[in-house]
């Protein structure tokens, strides 16, 4: 498969043990929401390594002045999260942004027809110049939603080399999709799974996330 996008499948052990975890059909919803939480926390962490921008400074410590690096506070910062699943990312994630915006954004899949309706948007008219965005969602499926979300974004001013997303599990038809659209796009994920069922879900996947978390089988 050839992709034009960057997609990164951190190794980290930590990663690798929680997505076990959310896979297991066995997890119970406490366990799995859990789960959710350590993944949103490591791969927002990986994510982040050289996207935040920064301020290289000095401070005085006990002994002597040495040099410093900030996040620097002036470079506005956002957290998408698609509903409702993305809100199982959420929690993790903000952890480490604390002082990001959060905007939500609401979109349901015809199981039918697979395609993405939006039926909330909370994002602003327009973003800041050079806003970072991270969108944390589980499924990367069909890659029908994630691509009408990046295009509400970059109707709003967001530049995409500038966008971070976190997922779960992908599969190759969303991460082709995104590629052709998006090529400068950044992609976390802690898997790459084999492709999707007739039914739009990733095998072997993880089952649907937001009932998942949400306990609404």
């Amino acid at each position: 498969m050839a992709l034009k996008l960057r997609v990164h499948v951190p190794t980290h052990p930590l990663i690798q043990h929680w997505l076990s975890v959310a896979r297991d059909e066995a997890t119970p919803t406490v366990l799995f929401r859990s789960a959710m939480t350590e993944l949103g926390r490591w791969l927002a962490y990986e994510a982040t390594r050289d996207w935040l921008a920064t301020i290289d400074t000095e401070v005085q410590t006990p002994l002597a002045t040495c040099a410093a690096t900030f996040i620097n506070p002036d470079v506005p910062v956002a957290v998408v999260p698609i509903l409702r699943a993305g809100l199982s990312l959420l929690d993790g994630a903000q952890a480490l942004l604390p002082l990001a915006s959060i905007y939500h954004i609401g979109l349901v899949r015809n199981e039918e027809t697979l395609e993405a309706s939006c039926y909330l948007n909370k994002l602003p008219a327009q973003f800041p110049a050079n806003t970072r965005v991270l969108i944390p969602e589980p499924m990367l499926a069909t890659g029908g939603t994630i691509t009408a979300v990046m295009a509400e974004l970059t109707a709003r001013g967001i530049d995409s080399s500038l966008v971070r997303i976190i997922s779960v599990v992908a599969a190759p038809q969303a991460l082709q999709k995104l590629g052709g659209s998006y090529p400068d796009l950044v992609i976390y994920s802690a898997a790459i799974d084999e492709g999707l069922n007739n039914q739009g879900y990733i095998v072997p996947g993880l089952g649907d996330a937001g009932d998942r978390t949400f306990g609404t089988f």
